[in-house]
């Protein structure tokens, strides 16, 4: 039997929070990876390199090579450090790279592109300020890492420091969990695996918009996800030995049990904001009154 096509923008389509997470979760993916994506082409140089280098005697081909190396290194930090700055600004509270990679890559380029330089005509001046331009190039082009770390203003910084640390460490579990359910090869899992990820992040999000609520969620940002992440490694060691169809079965039911929970945690965090602001309003409202002003 056809199944009707439902959506947020279908006529009279409905979505679950669990989709509008996943949704959400997606794009945020496509973003990280579209920052990792720019740096491919940096990949093309040192290849280059390498092969026209390759007739020039063993002198030329020896620095061709180390230059080809640092041009790799740098190509490799400038991605990663893409990523974790996409991850950086997407959050409402977040501490700045603890390795400046976007600067080490801008650093590193200019010493590949001096190398580079130096193994044709140029000589050391020459070689020398072409690595400059190459690494002022590379700044106006990338930028340069966060230096601050981002944090949100009537919020302590002590506080502010704790839900970073819960944080990083709740990313890192669902990062362990995806690169071992990836590892199955198993789209229908990965997609599984996603939905509740996509939960976590969703409390992850709300505790990072109001730290308040990182006392509430703390076990379920470490303890929980801690446990989620030990039964990932475990029931991947067991299914990728031989595909169990009751291992896989135990492994989604918990997912689901943990997916619920963590639904209903996130949406009594929202709710205990929302009885906050009220008992606010009420508060001001009687002290106006008493003040003589009465509030349409």
């Amino acid at each position: 039997m056809a199944q009707r096509f439902g959506g947020k923008y279908s006529q009279g389509g409905t979505t679950t929070p669990q989709q509008d997470a996943i949704r959400e979760a997606r794009a945020a993916k496509r973003a990280v990876d579209a920052a990792g994506a720019r740096s491919t082409l940096l990949f093309v140089p040192a290849i280059i390199l390498i092969a026209t280098s390759l007739n020039e005697g063993a002198g030329i081909l020896l620095m061709a090579l180390v230059g080809g190396g640092v041009l790799t290194l740098a190509a490799w930090l400038l991605r990663d450090g893409l990523r974790a700055e996409a991850v950086y600004h997407g959050r409402s509270i977040a501490r700045r790279p603890a390795l400046p990679r976007k600067m080490m890559a801008t650093l590193l380029t200019g010493i590949g592109v001096a190398i580079a330089a130096y193994t044709g005509p140029s000589g050391v001046t020459a070689s020398l300020l072409y690595g400059v331009a190459a690494a002022a190039l590379h700044v106006a082009a990338f930028g340069i890492d966060p230096l601050r770390d981002k944090r949100v203003e009537g919020i302590d910084t002590f506080q502010q420091d704790r839900v970073a640390r819960v944080v990083d460490e709740a990313e890192s579990y669902l990062a362990a969990m995806t690169d071992h359910i990836g590892a199955l090869k198993d789209r229908k899992l990965d997609q599984r695996l996603a939905g509740f990820q996509a939960m976590a992040r969703k409390m992850i999000q709300t505790v990072e918009e109001d730290p308040r609520d990182l006392t509430a969620a703390r076990k379920y940002l470490g303890v929980y996800l801690m446990g989620a992440r030990d039964a990932t490694v475990k029931f991947a060691e067991v299914y990728g030995r031989a595909p169990d169809a009751v291992a896989r079965a135990d492994y989604e039911a918990l997912l689901t049990d943990l997916e619920t929970n963590f639904i209903a945690r996130t949406e009594t965090l929202v709710e205990g904001d929302r009885e906050g602001m009220d008992i606010e309003i009420k508060v001001l409202r009687d002290r106006l009154q008493r003040e003589g002003i009465k509030p349409e």
